[in-house]
């Protein structure tokens, strides 16, 4: 599975292309992976930080950036304001270039009309409005103060050199029976699935088919067979036991031996 994340991370699309919200996407180099040997990731973290794990070996792995500093606290006395999550020089024009890396799975909710409104984490906890106005207002801004300029500073970086950018991937999960998700400016060809309620996955549709509940580390990879499978009936209720405690689950669906499908089901 391991090189299945790095797999997965690559060809999970921006969430927007080029230039939005005032804030320009990282354009992340082409790669071949066949010579490529990604080392462990530790389990017991964070998806978002797990990520940050692929994305700095792939980023070693390339010939066009290096890695000025990664995971930078900026703290202020004994308390720490925030974090740089990578600054990068393009070995080419030798600009130095601040990216904020973000890696979201997003339901579509059709009930809000703005579709910058519409994405929200599956369990309504994450929104993607407040993240990204965030990044602008305050993970951009934190290289420009005394702190970050001085942390900075003292790694020989000067910060009105900097360009700021994001690498903001996204799988999106539009509303179950929907034909298309509307979501101009945000990039469609990141919808990988649908989303739906408890009541909706429990009818006759589904009981032919075989289930499998990944770890959220799996929930970068695409639905594939080499995974133990599940009845519905078996999926049914272990999905009702996690809903009960608040979380929305991804379940991949298999409806053949070379057809899956995967999706979330929301507790709310």
């Amino acid at each position: 599975m391991l090189t299945d994340q790095y797999i997965g991370f690559l060809s999970t699309p921006p969430l927007w292309v080029n230039t939005q919200f005032g804030i320009e996407q990282f354009l992340f180099p082409e790669m071949d992976l066949s010579s490529f040997t990604p080392k462990p990731i530790p389990k017991r973290i964070r998806l978002g930080h797990q990520m940050e794990y692929v994305c700095k070996q792939l980023i070693e792995f390339q010939p066009d950036y290096e890695i000025l500093l990664h995971n930078l606290p900026i703290r202020e006395g004994k308390k720490t304001i925030g974090e740089i999550d990578f600054i990068l020089r393009d070995v080419h024009s030798r600009k130095i270039i601040h990216v904020e890396l973000t890696y979201k799975f997003y339901i579509i909710n059709p009930e809000i009309s703005e579709p910058i409104h519409r994405l929200m984490g599956p369990n309504k906890r994450d929104m993607f409005f407040t993240k990204m106005e965030k990044i602008k207002n305050e993970q951009f801004q934190l290289l420009h103060s005394p702190q970050g300029i001085k942390a900075l500073e003292a790694l020989g970086i000067e910060h009105n050199e900097i360009i700021h950018r994001v690498c903001f991937k996204a799988q999106l999960f539009k509303s179950y029976g929907a034909n298309a998700s509307h979501i101009r400016p945000l990039n469609s060809d990141c919808v990988r699935g649908y989303w739906m309620r408890f009541d909706d996955f429990n009818t006759v549709e589904f009981r032919q088919n075989q289930f499998y509940i990944p770890s959220k580390s799996e929930w970068v990879i695409e639905p594939h067979a080499k995974v133990k499978w599940s009845s519905y009936f078996e999926t049914l209720m272990e999905v009702n036991l996690l809903l009960l405690k608040e979380n929305a689950p991804m379940i991949w669906m298999k409806k053949s031996e070379m057809e899956f499908e995967k999706f979330f089901v929301v507790w709310w």
